[in-house]
């Protein structure tokens, strides 16, 4: 394996930490309805768990209401249910062909608690990106110790793959630095 290889494998897993670190935000309640809340929940579909996302249409036709339309009307009471074990603290309310979750207006209390899950995720995921860091400068290490790389080379290869934990901590920062503000909007 070469420097370059190293470099690039570390920037493909601290891209991939990144994209998790969205995921995770992007499940996190705002003060405005978002079908992402509801999309990844999983449903018991005829014996299979099922995405919420692929068993019905999720709209959100004002900012405090979210709209589900399953394509099957006979998985509604398993939406139902499935939206009931999620724990989201929203009661699903259906009309026997719709199901329809009221988003309740977020106390500042529940904010705070909300911005301390966005900074748990954000602590989660810096960790992970210095764990790739640890990992991609022991690889750095191994190949000096196998004369493949001169001092002056592994030296500059653990500088390349320190800016690159910065730049990714940076991507971190500005992502919750959004997610924050769009929660404490009232």
């Amino acid at each position: 394996m070469s420097l370059d290889e190293v470099l690039f494998e570390a920037e493909e897993t601290m891209e991939k930490a990144l994209e998790h670190l969205k995921h995770e935000l992007r499940g996190l309640r705002t003060g405005r309805a978002s079908t992402s809340l509801v999309e990844y929940i999983k449903v018991d579909y005829y014996g299979s768990p099922a995405d919420l996302r692929s068993l019905a249409s999720l709209t959100t036709p004002d900012a405090s209401s979210i709209l589900i339309k399953p394509f099957d009307p006979g998985s509604l009471k398993e939406i139902v249910k499935a939206l009931e074990t999620a724990n989201l603290g929203i009661n699903p309310q259906s009309d026997g062909k719709q199901i329809r979750l009221n988003l309740p207006p977020l106390s500042g209390e529940r904010r705070q608690q909300l911005v301390g899950k966005v900074k748990e995720a954000a602590e989660q995921a810096r960790v992970s990106l210095r764990n790739i860091r640890r990992d991609a400068n022991k690889h750095v290490d191994n190949l000096a110790k196998e004369s493949k790389l001169t001092e002056d080379q592994a030296k500059k290869g653990r500088e390349d793959v320190q800016d690159l934990l910065k730049n990714f901590e940076g991507k971190v920062d500005v992502l919750v630095a959004a997610k924050q503000k769009e929660i404490t909007e009232v």
